[in-house]
Parts: structure tokens; sequence; C-alpha cells
């Protein structure tokens, strides 16, 4: 059988070409081979790097008796395309050919796309890619917020020069609402997040010129999507609660641009999985023993889930946690975190070194007083780094950088990644789960938080570094069990060990 083949064949590659210490491959490939031959589907979680499992699904993407779409995001894509396939298929003596692009070709052997691009072709039926091809997700840990992203629909302003163009007797009313809407979402007070909620007032304001033109049959087709939904008597109207309205703006230029997205995906989503042979492989998929939130959350089938966890060798962090430092909403929070940051940085000696805060007033403290000592070791949101750089950024940057940036030898976390209630996006999502009476901390907070976490010190993982977490939250709330277990293997302590910075 193909799963005998393909352990055989990737057992010899990695013995001859690639002695990798990640010790799941052979084990993954069986699995992978075997979901692609009997065409059921697979979610598999690593608890690693793409660079460290790729081999995996490679072997039998490339020498089984299939086709396959691998999806897989560009910066993914090029180190297959560039660096494990080529190997791969010298070492194997084949010419499989292999393309990335977003439409298949009736000879393609192997495809690679990304994510955004096969999301939208399944949900807007577009038949870029045929059905029943056996497809390879990788980077499924994101699939819930990327699918989202191709839900929403936007109004920006050349869906307004649009309107103008294709209704020019209506001009004067779509400036004036253009006008009030400009006046309203502007007088919003200020926050880090730089989006808002439409109120009543905006929904009125901007219903009033749909309903308008929907009666002179005048609207355009984002229009009338977006009139499909305000419309009070419209048949979207029960599911108004089931979706988040919001506008965000750029003060320098006046310009805002209106978002509609829904909150529940699942439905959405549950009848694309069915057209394919699929294997779903993420880093960090589900922090509970099953993968039942996960499902739900994408509206997936049952499914054979495996769950592999790092390797205690090779794979463990150093995890520095002090105890009794104040918590992230008391005053005294600042002067001791940036204590600590000093303690800490002082300690790397020629060694590059990431801190995640949050906070964007503390992000810009915590650069400008470790600039004052540290001179131009210190960036802020920056991706050019000396040898030994100091970089202070937030989390979302970090997540999109770290796999081109340094390894560093130590990451400082100023506070957990719990999302904001204060953000007016995860309010609207939190009511949501509070108005269906359930637990929305553990099905949505809690999960999001471990994901961004555990994806964070990925790159700590592979060089065994050092991972400060200055939250003392995990220390006195009922959830730091928990993030406590998703950062196993670690070594822990709670004071500063001069010898793990090399100082003796």
């Amino acid at each position: 059988m193909i799963e005998v083949e393909v352990h055989s064949s990737l057992r010899d590659f990695l013995r001859e070409k690639s002695p990798q210490k990640w010790p799941h491959h052979l084990t993954m490939a069986r699995l992978v081979a075997r979901a692609l031959r009997l065409g059921r589907p697979a979610l598999i979680q690593t608890g690693s790097s793409v660079r460290k499992y790729c081999l995996s699904y490679l072997m039998p993407a490339l020498i089984g008796d299939w086709s396959v779409i691998i999806v897989a995001p560009l910066a993914t894509q090029q180190y297959l395309l560039e660096t494990e396939i080529p190997r791969l298929q010298d070492w194997l003596g084949i010419t499989t050919q292999v393309r990335s692009d977003e439409k298949w070709r009736e000879n393609d052997n192997l495809l690679l796309t990304t994510p955004e691009s096969w999301l939208r072709d399944r949900l807007y039926q577009e038949d870029r890619f045929p059905a029943d091809i056996p497809t390879i997700i990788d980077g499924a840990d994101d699939l819930e917020e990327l699918a989202r992203q191709q839900l929403t629909i936007t109004l920006e302003g050349s869906d307004w020069d649009e309107l103008l163009q294709a209704t020019p007797q209506y001009a004067e009313l779509i400036r004036n609402t253009r006008v009030k809407l400009t006046k309203t979402v502007f007088a919003h007070p200020p926050n880090p997040y730089e989006c808002y909620l439409l109120d009543q007032e905006e929904k009125e304001i901007l219903g009033n010129l749909c309903q308008k033109l929907y009666e002179h049959k005048s609207l355009t087709h984002k229009f009338s999507q977006f009139w499909q939904n305000l419309s009070p008597n419209s048949v979207y109207e029960h599911l108004a609660s089931d979706k988040i309205y919001w506008t965000s703006r750029q003060t320098t230029t006046g310009l805002f641009t209106i978002h509609l997205a829904p909150i529940e995906i699942a439905t959405t989503l549950t009848p694309i999985w069915n057209r394919q042979p699929l294997v779903l492989i993420g880093s960090f998929l589900a922090y509970e023993s099953d993968d039942s939130v996960y499902r739900q959350k994408l509206g997936l089938p049952e499914i054979l889930f495996v769950k592999f966890s790092p390797n205690r060798q090779y794979e463990h962090i150093r995890l520095y946690l002090p105890s009794r430092l104040p918590l992230p909403n008391t005053p005294q929070f600042r002067d001791v975190v940036m204590e600590q940051v000093r303690i800490l940085v002082g300690f790397s000696i020629n060694q590059i070194v990431v801190i995640l805060v949050e906070d964007v007033p503390l992000r810009g403290q915590v650069g400008s007083s470790l600039a004052a000592q540290f001179g131009s070791r210190v960036k802020v949101d920056e991706t050019e780094l000396p040898e030994d750089g100091i970089l202070v950024t937030g989390w979302q940057f970090w997540k999109q950088h770290q796999d081109t940036l340094p390894t560093p030898q130590l990451l400082i976390i100023a506070t957990l990644p719990l999302p904001s209630l204060e953000n007016p996006l995860v309010a609207s999502i939190v009511a949501y789960y509070k108005r269906r009476r359930k637990n929305w901390f553990r099905l949505y907070l809690l999960p999001t938080a471990l994901n961004m976490l555990q994806q964070a010190i990925v790159p700590l993982r592979e060089s065994q570094g050092i991972v400060a977490l200055l939250d003392h939250r995990v220390n006195c709330r009922s959830y730091g069990k928990t993030i406590l277990s998703v950062l196993e293997p670690c070594a822990r302590i709670n004071y500063i060990d001069p010898n793990w910075f090399g100082i003796l």
C-alpha cells in the first residue's frame, strides 16, 4: 500500500538527507497517505512549525498516484517551492509538475495556492479548483479568521464612486449621505483599535439611502448586499444579531470604510468540506483533549483528530514566571514591567530580544526607555534588526513576521494575548456568545489567547530559548493552569538565573 511506500521512502530520506529531530515524521506521513488514499478527512495538530513537519505531507503528495492541491500561506509556499520540494524530487528522481497559482489546470499534478484563494473559490463557487482533488490545508490555525475575512462585505471609497457613476440622477442624495456618515464616523472618540461599531443613527443614514435607491432599482451590488442586511423587513432580519457592522477610519485622509461580517461562520462553511478529500494541518488547533470546539467553529464533520506534542528533549523552553507582580490593570504594573524588562535585556548581551507589548502607549514607553539605555539596538515594530537587536512590538506584528525575523534568545511577554473587551469587535463576539448562553471565555477568549501564545513561542522552542511571562494572572486566575499546560515542556523558575543567559 501507499502508506508503506511513503513510510519507507521518508525514513530513508531522513536518514540520508535530513536528520531532523522532529519525532513524528513517519507517523504523520502514514496518516496523510491513508487519508488521501481513502478520501477520509483528517485533522492533525503538529505542535511545531511548518519547517519541522512539512516533509510528512510532501512525501505522500509527491509519490502517491493522485493529483494534490496544497493550500498554504505565501511564505510557506515559497519555502516549499524553493527548498523542500526540490530536495525531495531530486532524491526521489521524479519530475512531478509543481505550480503556484490561483487556478487549477488540467495537467496539474501538484498545485500550491493560498488559503484566501481557495476559500473564496469554495465559498462563492468560482470553480477555479475542481471538486474531488485531494487537498491538504497547511496553516489551519487561522482558517476561522480567514473565512470571516472572505465573508466580510466592505463599502470603500471606490464603491461610493461606482454608485455615483451608476446613478448620476441621485448624486446629491449620495453625496449628502456620505457627508453625514463622515461626520458621525469621525465624531467617535478615538480608541487604540481604530474601529467603531455602527450606531443606530449611522445604520439609518445608510439604510435611508439604500431604501431610496432600492425602490428605483438603482442599487449597485455592494450596496444591495448591505441593504439586504439593513432592511427591517428583510428576510435577513433574524440574523441581524449574528453580524457585526463596524467602520474603520483614516484620520489623515478623512476617509472611512464600512464593514459587515458574520460572527458565526460554521453554517456557511459546512457545505465546502465534503467537496474533496481533505487533510487539515495546524500547529495548535485545540487546547483540550478533543477537537470539538475547533470543529464546531468551522462546521467540520466528525473527523479523525491526531494531536502531536512538542518533543521534551529538543523542543522545551526555559520559562521565567515571576510571582507576586502587579496585575496588568493596576497602576503599579507599568513601572514594575519596565524594571523587569530592563533587567532581562541587560542580561541579554549580543543577543536578539523580542518584547511583546500589546498596549500601544506602554509599547511606546518601553521602546523609549530602552532606547535611552541601549540606543540603536532598539526597534519598535520594525523588521530590520541588528545582530543584537531589541524588538518591541505587538502580537499581530510578531505573528506576521516571526518566520522571517531572526530567532530571539529571549522573548518577553508583558501580558497574555487575551482579546480585549474594549475592542468593539471583540465585544460584539462576546455579546453573541452571551445571548446564546454559551461560555464566551472558554469558547472564544481563551482559545484565541492560547493559539497566539503557542504560535509566538514556536521559534523559542526550536532554539530552547528563554520566555519571560510577566502577567501575574497566570499565577492567580483559574485559567492559569491551562496556560501553563500549553507551555509545556518547559523548565520553569520564578527568579532571574544569570546562567540561562550564559553569565556565570
